[in-house]
């Protein structure tokens, strides 16, 4: 069966929350495991067929946190080459840079040539809140992970 790993970065609680929602659904079609990004190693990545990511808002761009464990996956640049990947984000506030994080969580995603999907009707590029995950951030983090579910079944990884 197919893994998932859901890896983010929380200050607050608030990106955490949108982790664990995420990581509940998608654990209903798939292996899933929830990281802290603290807690897990750049080659851990490389034991998933999925990788979700989720970073609070600081300065128009990802926590520290995550970059470093883009930058330490340089390593094994081109083995994520074929892997799922998502990303989503929470800020203090509208136009806080949440689209502006998850687009480069998903550069440092595509420039390993892992697959991301877009979203035609829920936040498109990745599930996104203002604070803490009202009831509209929730219903888009579960839509999120059930289209990641989706995906990986589709394209049938082993």
């Amino acid at each position: 069966m197919a893994k998932a790993l859901v890896v983010y970065y929380s200050k607050t609680g608030n990106t955490e929350k949108m982790a664990k929602i995420i990581a509940q659904e998608l654990s209903s079609a798939v292996n899933c495991d929830i990281q802290s990004v603290t807690d897990i190693k750049a080659d851990d990545l490389l034991n998933y067929d999925a990788i979700v990511v989720g970073s609070p808002t600081y300065y128009g761009t990802m926590a520290a946190d995550i970059k470093r464990l883009f930058d330490e996956s340089v390593k094994f640049h081109g083995s994520l080459d074929g892997k799922i990947g998502g990303a989503f984000s929470s800020s203090a506030n509208v136009g806080g840079g949440n689209e502006t994080t998850i687009l480069e969580i998903i550069n440092a995603m595509l420039i390993h040539g892992m697959v991301v999907q877009g979203d035609p009707k829920g936040d498109h590029y990745g599930p996104v809140s203002i604070g803490s995950p009202d009831e509209r951030a929730q219903q888009n983090c579960r839509r999120f992970a059930k289209r990641i579910a989706k995906l990986i079944k589709s394209l049938a990884v082993k």
